[in-house]
């Protein structure tokens, strides 16, 4: 069975929202870490916010230069939750019909690497609550961003979470990934 795999850039202060703030920590331990999700993931999952703001940002990067990733995020077999978008322009999407937690268990129990997903809000809260997410990866960036928090649109989603390992890089960002448990 394919791991679902949730990685969130977040500030201090718990915002995730246009994580532009993480330029200036994603060095090359960074791109490294992220290089290696990538590597092993053939698939990414998202909301119909991140779709937006990706479709539209990805594109625009060079996909001859491999430091951009570019190639992996325009190639890659993209699947988008939502209900309202129809027609996907962004190379590679497929929109999810019918009910979340049943199409993304279809798409995990189907042969292949990783299913990797980046930020943190309605769809993963709903995946986390479903027991399909394995694991999540709050890269935590040493910088109060202000603005709405992570916490204020899942307060109805209590969930434990078991941690299972941290990376610490010089830039002082820390990753720690945790695998859900039960409900707090």
């Amino acid at each position: 069975m394919r791991k679902l795999i949730n990685s969130t850039y977040i500030t201090i202060d718990g915002v995730i929202e246009n994580p532009t703030w993480t330029m200036p920590y994603f060095d090359e331990e960074a791109a490294a870490f992220a290089g290696s999700q990538t590597d092993e993931a053939d698939a990414m999952l998202m909301g119909r916010v991140t779709y937006d703001g990706m479709s539209v940002a990805w594109p625009q990067r060079d996909e001859s230069d491999p430091s951009t990733g570019a190639a992996y995020f325009n190639n890659v077999k993209k699947y988008v939750a939502s209900t309202t978008l129809t027609n996907p322009t962004w190379n590679n999407t497929e929109v999810l019909q019918g009910d979340l937690v049943q199409e993304v268990t279809r798409l995990k129990a189907q042969d292949g690497g990783d299913i990797i997903q980046y930020g943190y809000g309605s769809v993963t809260a709903q995946l986390v609550h479903a027991g399909l997410v394995d694991e999540v990866r709050f890269w935590i960036c040493p910088v109060l961003q202000g603005g709405a928090s992570l916490t204020a649109p899942l307060k109805d989603v209590p969930v434990s979470f078991e941690l299972i390992g941290t990376r610490v890089h010089r830039s002082g960002v820390i990753i720690a990934t945790y695998r859900p448990g039960t409900a707090a």
